[in-house]
């Protein structure tokens, strides 16, 4: 669990540094981009083997029920992400789409992992989630909504999100994790 941790936290303060120590990052200029991205990229190569090779207890189970409405969440997460890079209706609607889409992915993943590791990963990261949304709304007050685009680019960004998903869920069989239960 402690590589697990460690990665969560790295992660976290990779993503969080520009808001944490704005001077010091400004500092790094260009470069803080590769520091950053390093960081992230050290923290999920921590986090994935912490998880492995965790074997916590296990709190709750999957349920019929809670695998359906865990991938149609993750559907609707994939969707939003998918929408937050395209400007699309959505966000227009939502300040922080990209945030917003991790927090449903999270909460998707929490509904049928209910082992302890499950719980620190992606209750980790929605909490990652709600703390960026709530720090760059407190340093950006002011939110300037994105004109909207074409209902064309809607219905990419929904079969995007739909081809996606079929990949997300097959990566998922291919290590053995059933997906519709």
């Amino acid at each position: 669990m402690t590589l697990l941790i460690l990665g969560l936290l790295l992660w976290s303060f990779a993503h969080l540094f520009k808001r944490l120590m704005p001077a010091a990052r400004e500092g790094m200029g260009e470069k803080g981009k590769g520091l950053v991205a390093l960081g992230s990229l050290a923290g999920i190569v921590l986090m994935v083997i912490g998880y492995r090779m965790a074997d916590g207890a296990v709190l709750w189970s999957r349920s019929p029920m809670l695998t359906g409405l865990n991938n149609l969440l993750m559907l609707v997460a994939i969707y939003i992400f998918a929408a937050s890079g395209m400007k699309l209706g959505i966000t227009r609607r939502l300040r922080h789409p990209m945030l917003a889409g991790v927090g449903i992915w999270a909460l998707a993943h929490l509904l049928v992992n209910g082992d302890l590791e499950s719980i620190i990963l992606f209750g980790g990261l929605w909490a990652w989630a709600i703390v960026s949304v709530k720090m760059i709304n407190t340093a950006q007050p002011v939110w300037d909504k994105p004109e909207p685009k074409p209902a064309k680019k809607e219905v990419m960004a929904v079969v995007g999100a739909l081809i996606v998903y079929g990949a997300i869920v097959a990566v998922h069989l291919l290590f053995g994790l059933q997906v519709f239960g």
